[in-house]
C-alpha cells in the first residue's frame, strides 16, 4: 500500500522533488505543489471531475509534469474526528490511484481548509467568480502547507501535533 504517515515521509523524502497537495471534492480536485525546499505550497490548478479514469489521467499528468515525489491528500474528517462518507470516498480514491502510480500518499486532516482558503481569497479581495474558480486549489495549498510545516518540525526534531 502506498499510504504512509507524515513521519514515514520524513524518512523517505525524495531529494529535490516537490510534494503535491490535493483537495478532493465531489465536483473538482484542487491541486497545489510545494517548492523544491519543501517550505511553501502554491495553488496550481483545479480538475473538473468526470469519471475516475479521466480524473486520474489528468492528475497523473500534472504530478508527472511537476515531478512530484509524494502526494498529500486532504482527509475530510468530521469536527469530532470521526470519518464519514466523504472520508471513505477519499480512501477509495487513493486505493484506485495506488494501482496507477507508485507515488506515496499521505492523508492530512483537512478540517476547515476550505474556510481558511475562502478567508485568504477574501482578504486578497478576490471576486466571487474568481473565488469559486480558485477555492479548491487554494484549499489544496492550505492542506499542503500544513503538512510542509509538520515536516519541517519533524526534521528539526520537535514534534508539535496537528
Amino acid at each position: 500500500m502506498n499510504v504512509i504517515s507524515i513521519e514515514e515521509l520524513v524518512a523517505g523524502l525524495p531529494e529535490r522533488r516537490p510534494l503535491a497537495g490535493l483537495d478532493l471534492g465531489t465536483k473538482t480536485i484542487g491541486v497545489a505543489v510545494s517548492d523544491l525546499g519543501l517550505s511553501f505550497a502554491t495553488p496550481r490548478t483545479t480538475i473538473a471531475r468526470k469519471k475516475f479514469t479521466q480524473d486520474a489521467e489528468k492528475l497523473l499528468n500534472i504530478l508527472m509534469r511537476e515531478d512530484a515525489g509524494a502526494v498529500v491528500i486532504g482527509m475530510p474528517v468530521n469536527m469530532d474526528g470521526s470519518e464519514g462518507p466523504r472520508a471513505q470516498s477519499t480512501r477509495a480514491f487513493v486505493r484506485n490511484m495506488e494501482r496507477l502510480t507508485a507515488l506515496p500518499f499521505v492523508f492530512w486532516d483537512e478540517r476547515l481548509s476550505s474556510v481558511a482558503a475562502e478567508r485568504a481569497l477574501l482578504e486578497m479581495d478576490t471576486s466571487r467568480a474568481k473565488r469559486a474558480e480558485r477555492i479548491d486549489a487554494a484549499a489544496a495549498a492550505f492542506i499542503l502547507q500544513g503538512a510542509l510545516d509538520r515536516l519541517q518540525a519533524l526534521r528539526a526534531g520537535s514534534s508539535p501535533r496537528r
